[in-house]
C-alpha cells in the first residue's frame, strides 16, 4: 500500500477577516448583475434598471435623474462610490430613465408631445406596481427630485423617504420665464443645459466635469430628446408645498445642494417650507452644481446616516471617512465656531445617525 502524504491547508479567510471588504465585494457582484425592464406606461416608455433583489421588510431605492442626463451619468459616480456598497447590498436600487433620455435612445420626431412632469411622477407608479415594490426611498437631482417630490404628495404611503439634490418646488415667475426665452435667443440648447447643471464658477472655470459632459452634449444624437425633458421641467407646476399645511412631504427628507450651486436659493426656500422635524439640510462646500458626480463620498456618508435616522442599516460599521472625521473633530479645540462644529458634526459621526426630530443643517466642506 502506497504511504499516505500528510497535507497541510491553510485556510484563507482575509475577505472574512474584513467585513466592509466582503459587504464591498458582495455589493460589486450585485451592481454586474443588473437587469433591464421597457415598461409600457400612459406618458411613454420608462427603461429600467435593477440591481440586487428586493429585500423582505424594506424599501427599494429608486433614483431619477436631472435633464441632460440618464441614469448612468447622473448616479453611476454615487454608486460606484467603494462606501456605497455597504449600503447597496442592504438594497434594491432601480434607476428609472424618463423617456427618450436612456443611453441609445432613438431621436423622437418632430411634433413629439413630451410628457410634463407630473406625468412622469404618475410614470413612477407604473414602474412600481410592474416590479411589485410596495415602498420607496427615493433619491432625485434637479428635475428627477422634482418627479419624486410630487409623486410623494400624490402617493405618500409608499415613500420612506426622500433624498432631493438641487429641488427647485416652485414654478417659473413671469421674471423667470421673460430670462429663459431671452437667453434662449444667443445661447444653444446644450448650452443652457450645462447653465442648469453647473455653477457659473465651474462653466468659467472649464472644470475637468464640465468639458465631460459638455462634450457628452455635443456628441449627443438625442439632444432634441434632452431639450424636450428640459422644457417640462421649465413648465413645471408649483408643488405648493408649505410648512403646516396640507401640502407637504411627510417622510423624512434629505435636501442637498453645493454652496455654489445654481438651485442654492430654490433649495434653502425649499428648506423653509418643510417640517423642521423632518427634514435635513446638507450644503456641500466646493461641490459645483452636482454634488453626486463631485462630492460622492460626503454624499455617501450623509445618505448612510440618513437611512440609519430611518431605522435600516443600525449594526453597520462606520465608514473610513466617518473614522477619520471623528477623529479629527475630536482634535479641535480651538475657536468658538470650531467647537460648535465639532459638536455639530460628531454627533452625527459619533451616533451614526442624524438625531430624530431635529433638523440638521450642515455645511460640508473638505
Amino acid at each position: 500500500m502506497a504511504e499516505l502524504q500528510e497535507v497541510q491547508i491553510t485556510e484563507d479567510k482575509t475577505l472574512l477577516q474584513d467585513p466592509l471588504k466582503a459587504a464591498e465585494l458582495a455589493a460589486r457582484i450585485l451592481l454586474e448583475q443588473e437587469q433591464k425592464h421597457s415598461i409600457e406606461t400612459p406618458c411613454g416608455v420608462a427603461q429600467v434598471t435593477i440591481h440586487g433583489t428586493p429585500k423582505p421588510k424594506r424599501p427599494a431605492i429608486v433614483t431619477f435623474h436631472d435633464v441632460g442626463l440618464n441614469h448612468k451619468t447622473c448616479f453611476e459616480t454615487l454608486f460606484n462610490y467603494e462606501d456605497m456598497y455597504e449600503i447597496v447590498k442592504n438594497f434594491v436600487v432601480c434607476h428609472i430613465d424618463a423617456p427618450g433620455q436612456e443611453e441609445g435612445a432613438v431621436a423622437f420626431p418632430a411634433g413629439y408631445q413630451y410628457p410634463s412632469l407630473d406625468q412622469l411622477a404618475e410614470m413612477i407608479t407604473c414602474v412600481l406596481q410592474y416590479l411589485n415594490f410596495g415602498s420607496i426611498i427615493g433619491i432625485g437631482v434637479g428635475a428627477g427630485a422634482y418627479v419624486l417630490a410630487r409623486y410623494t404628495l400624490n402617493h405618500p404611503d409608499s415613500v420612506e423617504g426622500l433624498v432631493l439634490v438641487n429641488i427647485d418646488p416652485n414654478a417659473k415667475g413671469w421674471m423667470d420665464w421673460a430670462a429663459h426665452k431671452l437667453t434662449g435667443l444667443t445661447s444653444s440648447p446644450s448650452e443652457m443645459i450645462l447653465a442648469h447643471l453647473f455653477s457659473s464658477e465651474e462653466i468659467s472655470n472649464n472644470t475637468e466635469t464640465v468639458r465631460q459632459y459638455k462634450e457628452s452634449l455635443a456628441n449627443s444624437n438625442i439632444l432634441g430628446n434632452h431639450q424636450l425633458y428640459f422644457n417640462s421641467y421649465n413648465n413645471r407646476r408649483d408643488l405648493n408645498i408649505e410648512r403646516g399645511g396640507d401640502v407637504t412631504l411627510k417622510c423624512p427628507v434629505m435636501l442637498v445642494v453645493g454652496d455654489q450651486a445654481p438651485h442654492e436659493d430654490a433649495v434653502v426656500e425649499c428648506n423653509a417650507k418643510l417640517d423642521p422635524t423632518q427634514t435635513s439640510f446638507l450644503k456641500m462646500a466646493d461641490s459645483g452644481g452636482q454634488p453626486q458626480i463631485t462630492q460622492p463620498s460626503k454624499l455617501t456618508e450623509a445618505f448612510k446616516y440618513f437611512v440609519q435616522g430611518m431605522g435600516y442599516m443600525a449594526s453597520s460599521c462606520m465608514t473610513r471617512l466617518s473614522r477619520s472625521r471623528t477623529a479629527s473633530l475630536s482634535s479641535a479645540a480651538s475657536g468658538e465656531g470650531n467647537r460648535s462644529r465639532s459638536r455639530t458634526m460628531s454627533q452625527s459621526s459619533e451616533s451614526g445617525q442624524f438625531p430624530p426630530g431635529q433638523s440638521q443643517t450642515m455645511e460640508v466642506s473638505c
